[in-house]
This record gives structure tokens, C-alpha cells and sequence, in this order.
């Protein structure tokens, strides 16, 4: 074996006495209890193990982009206009630049996988999809990064973002996005995203349901097309602010639709709390049959003026949004930054599992509610068997 994990408390079963993880060639092994072997040995000191954070929707290439396009007070409608005005500005440097600050900030809080969301048009073309290219290969080592594409300013009313969309499809993107609120013809651009889709085979995830009211929602039709494309498990969308201002019987019946159509939820806490003021309950759609995930969006830009890449600070302001307070609850939290982020993913090889890849991070807690309440993130993070990240804890000197 090439290393031990001793003492770590698995996220499916915290309750249960801490277990041994052996690692060798990148991969896990061995999960026991008192495992003999020899090895170098880390000791989780009974904290809890998870297979990494997974952020399921991340702007990396508009990022830190703050101080060119300031917010207005009070939330910006107008966020999405004023950053396509500074896109033509945006070089393959300039964008590696920003996104590489923000991704080291993700990993440095315990992310492993993630989803990034590119924008293509003609005011930035391709350099932004370049930039973010070389820069899941050059971080490759420590997080797995795939690229999803779309059209931020139109689809239908814009020959040139479908041209590009198809080349960074045919150039390996693995999923496609969308933006249909932005779109003069809303249904046509997610018809279009759908046929391509299934003409590259990829992943659907797209912003939906916004803003605008219950009446505007676009939902039924993403749902009516994922069972005539038989994409059930591959669809995502992501916002759904809409969905917080329905009565319940309405909600109940929408959410069954989706479980039944298999499209996920990615809920944007900070986003959409800055944007529109409503943010749709997570953990009540995950009670109603829909897999859901929580994930960061936008990071120091007009959409959210703040962030830092952690994901456990994203759990706990939904959970603080929508009033969870019990442990099961404080747990689905949790379980939307890792395993039902991993589901939207279709990641196949995550979780603490022999064969997995030992990507492994080591909490600073004993439970996943006590990380999602007391924000309490990562103390060490190991990818493919490798240490990548160490984050001491604070030491007070007492007087």
C-alpha cells in the first residue's frame, strides 16, 4: 500500500466506529477496521471522510470581474448585459488568470470534481473555453474539472454562439448549458439544447425559472422533452426561483413531474438570494423524489459580489434560507455539495468505495450536520492518494 487513512468516519455511516482506508496506485483498496499493512499513515483522529466537495455550477471564466462592472445596490437586474459589455475584453490570459485564483480557492476548501459553466458568443468566441481547456488540464493533478457550454445573450437570435457551441461540443465539452429567459424564443433555444445534446451526447444544464413569475415557467417543457429524448438522470437545471413563490399543492405536483421525468435542481443560494430575493427549498424537493445539488454560481461579479469557493458556506445559507434545523435535514445539506452533487454529475467513480479513486477529504467534524451548521470545512484533502491540501486550525494563545 502506498498509504493508510486511519480513524475516518465514512459519510454514509458517521454513527459507526471509524474505519481504515487503504490506497494504493491512486485507488482504494481496502476499508476496515484496524487494517495491517505497511504504509505511511494519516490519522483522521475519528473526523469524517468524504469522497470531496463537488460543485455542480461554477462561472469560472466571468469571475472576479468585480471592479471592471460594479453591482447595484440592492441586487442587479441588469448583471447579465453589463458583463457581456466587458466580455470583448476578455483575453485567454485574462480569463486563466481569474479563473485559476477562484478554482485554488474551491480546491483549498475540499473540491474535487466540479462543472463549469462557459459562456460562448461572438463577443468572447472561444477564448474564454480555451482558457478554462488549459486550465483543467493544468490542475488535472489536484481537481476534475468538465466544461459545459452555452449561450448567455440568446441562442435562436444568435448564429454565431450556436456555431461555436457546436465546436466546443465536437472539441470534447461534456455538457451544454442554456439560458432561455435571455432568448427572444425561450422554447426554441431549449429544443435546440436538447437536440444537441443528443446528437453529441452530453449533459443538460441550464438556468431555468429564474425570475418572472409561476406563469412564465418553462419547466413542463424540459420535463415533456427529457422523456421524449429519454434523458432521464441527464438533465439539471439550474436557479429555479420560480418554484419558491408556489402554493404547496402546486409545488408537490411540479416536483413529482421532475422526479418523474428525472431532471435535477441546482439550487444557487447566494445568487439568487442577491437577484431576485427567493430561493427555492432544496430539501423539500429532495422529500418529493428530485435530486438536488447546491453549488456556488457566480463568484465577485454584478450576479454575486462575494464568494470564496466554499461549498459548505453554500449548505449552510440554504439551510439558513429555508429554516433547517434538524439533523436529517442539516445532512441532505450536506449531501448536496458531495454525493447528490456527484448524481447530477453522472459521476460513476465517487464515493469511498474499493476501486474508487482515493480522493478523499478529511472534515473538521465528527457528522455532516455538524459541517453544514457550524461551518466547519476541510482539514486535509487527498486526491488520487496524494495530499493537496492542509488547512491547520486556528490556534489561540491564551493569556
Amino acid at each position: 500500500m502506498d498509504l493508510i487513512i486511519r480513524n475516518a468516519r465514512l459519510l454514509g455511516a458517521p454513527e459507526h466506529a471509524p474505519v481504515d482506508i487503504g490506497v494504493r496506485a491512486g485507488q482504494i483498496i481496502a476499508i476496515e477496521t484496524n487494517l495491517m499493512a505497511n504504509a505511511p499513515v494519516f490519522d483522521a483522529e475519528g473526523h469524517l471522510a468524504c469522497a470531496g466537495l463537488v460543485e455542480t455550477r461554477i462561472h469560472l471564466d466571468r469571475s472576479r470581474i468585480i471592479e471592471r462592472c460594479l453591482p447595484v445596490d440592492g441586487g442587479d437586474t441588469d448583471a447579465v448585459a453589463r458583463v457581456a459589455a466587458v466580455k470583448p475584453g476578455f483575453s485567454e490570459a485574462d480569463v486563466y488568470r481569474r479563473a485559476s485564483r477562484t478554482l485554488e480557492d474551491c480546491i483549498n476548501h475540499g473540491t474535487t470534481r466540479m462543472r463549469a459553466h462557459v459562456e460562448l458568443d461572438a463577443g468572447v468566441e472561444l477564448r474564454s473555453f480555451d482558457a478554462l481547456e488549459t486550465l483543467r488540464t493544468d490542475y488535472a493533478s489536484v481537481i476534475e474539472v468538465e466544461l459545459c457550454v452555452f449561450a448567455q445573450q440568446g441562442l435562436t437570435n444568435n448564429p454565431r454562439s450556436d456555431a461555436l457551441l457546436v465546436e466546443a461540443l465536437k472539441r470534447g465539452a461534456r455538457a451544454i448549458g442554456g439560458a432561455p429567459e435571455r432568448d427572444p424564443d425561450g422554447a426554441g433555444q431549449i429544443r435546440r439544447v436538447f437536440e444537441l445534446a443528443r446528437e453529441y451526447n452530453v449533459d443538460i444544464d441550464m438556468d431555468l425559472d429564474a425570475g418572472g413569475g409561476s406563469e412564465a415557467m418553462a419547466i413542463g417543457l424540459v420535463c415533456e422533452l427529457t422523456r421524449q429524448y429519454r434523458l432521464g438522470g441527464r438533465v439539471t437545471v439550474g436557479h429555479g426561483c420560480a418554484y419558491a413563490a408556489l402554493p404547496a399543492p402546486a409545488f408537490r405536483a411540479l416536483a413529482g413531474q421532475m422526479a418523474d421525468a428525472g431532471v435535477a435542481v441546482t439550487v444557487l443560494p447566494a445568487a439568487d438570494l442577491f437577484l431576485t430575493g427567493r430561493v427555492a427549498d432544496a430539501n423539500a424537493l429532495v422529500e418529493n423524489g428530485v435530486n438536488c445539488s447546491v453549488a456556488s454560481d457566480d463568484i465577485l461579479n454584478p450576479n454575486t459580489p462575494y464568494g470564496d469557493g466554499n461549498l459548505i458556506r453554500m449548505a449552510n445559507l440554504q439551510a439558513n434560507i429555508c429554516h433547517i434545523a434538524d439533523a436529517e435535514g442539516l445532512r441532505q445539506c450536506f449531501y448536496m455539495v458531495t454525493e447528490r452533487a456527484a448524481m447530477v454529475m453522472n459521476l460513476r467513480d465517487y464515493g469511498i468505495a474499493i476501486g474508487n479513486p482515493a480522493d478523499v477529504v478529511i472534515m473538521d467534524a465528527t457528522t455532516p450536520e455538524q459541517a453544514v451548521a457550524e461551518l466547519r470545512g476541510p482539514l486535509t484533502v487527498f486526491r488520487r492518494g496524494e495530499r493537496t491540501v492542509t488547512r491547520p486550525r486556528a490556534d489561540l494563545h491564551r493569556p
